[in-house]
């Protein structure tokens, strides 16, 4: 079948969807993959070419910040084009957040969804650290320092995503170590903080939200981190019997809507622990306290985000790695998204396992699905090759009025890998037609109501004055 009969077909499903309901797709917005942001001092050309200010990745982690405001986190940067596979290809992106205004507004009589959503970037801020990092000398890589050029130039030391940035001498969790994946994000109740997840450590940071300068290193247990460290993936796996696994870190973080907790999962079993007996961090914002609960896989490879229902309740965001971008060269054989799904879990009367190992599932939290992306994307047209592999930033938003009843609703955003274009899933590799098609970052917004979600509890956020974009690059 040709591409333009089949983006006909999906156009038509779409216009006959029927009317949204509870829990269903209400809006689609998305960020052209081939954007660049705000922070124009970044915009030299990286370790591999690619652009320091690309504007991809910002569905990695997705945070409500009042109003129509919402923060949005890359990972470590652009390290889908091969360069360097001593340093698995990572470069010297500089970590940042990104500030979104998303405008839902009703759409026009006889369009495919009941609303419209306009994300319209509205800050770069870059993350930074007043005392010294350590960065990597790039000695028997072939590479140059990573510590960034940009250090010099505004006094200041910036994290980056390359890997081989850290000291081999401590343990991975070692707040020095310049490099940093982000990968969860959320906003303090004041407004003025951002509290930012990664996988490198797993580290826990808060960051002023005006200057992206970091305020506060949470203390993690000592079982979550590894002690033999690599700037390649494969020997950090085979080097450690204990701790997180490579790139399976701290992916997901929560705030309780009272704002006095952080949540944090990992993505994947500790290496000490059976397959699937994932772990949830809480962290009592204040105090620092820190403890450990299991959580267990159900259908998906690993756990890609948390977002509070309310003090006790949370959404997990499961799922597998097929999708539209899992395989972006010409070459590649696509795959169709099967699971990306929501479970509401409770962490009232969950077991400490902080001091346990092994196989957790005996004292998992209690869950129930709440969502079946796939399955609602699916009844409103879209098929399962164009659905995104990496759905992996969730967030509450504002309410909305919908045929004369308030609505909640749900954000869930992708993260592209900034690759502006990929491989047209839709057709197949020995296909002579097949080229590149459009990858951008995606936000899907769902509608549910308090029937749906009892005790869902709104983060309340204020909007700290002077905030915006000014033309400059905040540090």
């Amino acid at each position: 079948m040709s591409q333009k009969k089949i983006t006909a077909l999906l156009l038509a499903s779409l216009l006959y969807a029927p009317a949204a309901h509870a829990t269903d797709l209400i809006a689609i917005g998305t960020v052209n993959g081939a954007y660049e942001d705000f922070s124009t001092q970044t915009a030299a050309p990286l370790e591999n070419g690619v652009p320091g200010n690309r504007l991809g990745g910002v569905g990695s982690g997705l945070a409500y910040a009042g109003g129509t405001t919402f923060i949005a986190i890359p990972d470590r940067g652009p390290n889908a084009n091969p360069y360097n596979s001593l340093v698995d290809d990572t470069v010297s992106y500089i970590d940042r957040f990104q500030t979104f205004n998303f405008s839902l507004s009703p759409s026009d009589p006889g369009s495919a969804l009941p609303f419209t959503l306009t994300p319209m970037l509205t800050d770069t801020t870059l993350l930074s650290s007043r005392s010294p990092l350590v960065y990597g000398t790039g000695s028997g890589l072939g590479l140059e320092s990573g510590a960034p050029v940009l250090n010099a130039v505004n006094h200041t030391h910036y994290f980056t995503g390359r890997s081989d940035n850290f000291d081999p001498s401590r343990l991975s969790t070692y707040p020095g170590d310049a490099r940093l994946d982000p990968e969860g994000v959320r906003v303090s109740n004041d407004g003025r903080s951002v509290f930012i997840s990664d996988e490198y450590g797993p580290y826990v940071y808060q960051f002023d939200r005006a200057t992206g300068m970091r305020i506060r290193s949470y203390a993690l247990p000592d079982n979550l981190a590894i002690a033999t460290l690599s700037p390649q993936k494969d020997v950090e796996i085979g080097s450690n019997t204990v701790g997180r696994v490579t790139n399976k870190g701290m992916e997901g973080l929560a705030i309780t809507p009272d704002g006095e907790m952080l949540v944090g999962i990992m993505q994947a079993n500790l290496e000490q622990d059976k397959k699937k007996s994932l772990r949830i961090v809480t962290i009592a914002i204040r105090s620092g306290v820190v403890h450990e609960y299991a959580y267990l896989l159900t259908d998906g490879s690993g756990v890609s985000e948390i977002v509070a229902v309310n003090n006790h309740q949370f959404l997990v965001d499961e799922r597998d790695g097929s999708g539209m971008a899992d395989t972006p060269l010409l070459t590649d054989t696509a795959s169709a998204a099967q699971v990306k799904e929501m479970f509401l879990i409770d962490l009232d009367g969950a077991r400490d396992v902080t001091a346990l190992s092994g196989d957790l599932s005996g004292y998992a939290v209690p869950k129930s699905l709440f969502l079946d992306i796939v399955g609602k994307l699916n009844a409103a047209g879209i098929d399962s090759f164009l659905i995104p592999s990496k759905m992996e930033g969730v967030a509450f938003g504002q309410d909305v009025i919908f045929n004369g009843a308030t609505k909640h609703t749900l954000y869930i955003a992708n993260d592209d890998d900034f690759l502006a274009a990929i491989a047209d899933p839709l057709k197949l590799p020995n296909d002579p037609t097949r080229g590149l098609v459009a990858n951008p970052n995606q936000f899907y917004v769902f509608a549910f109501d308090d029937n749906d979600l009892p005790g869902y509890v709104p983060q309340p956020v204020r909007e700290p004055r002077g905030r915006g974009h000014d033309g400059d690059d905040r540090h």
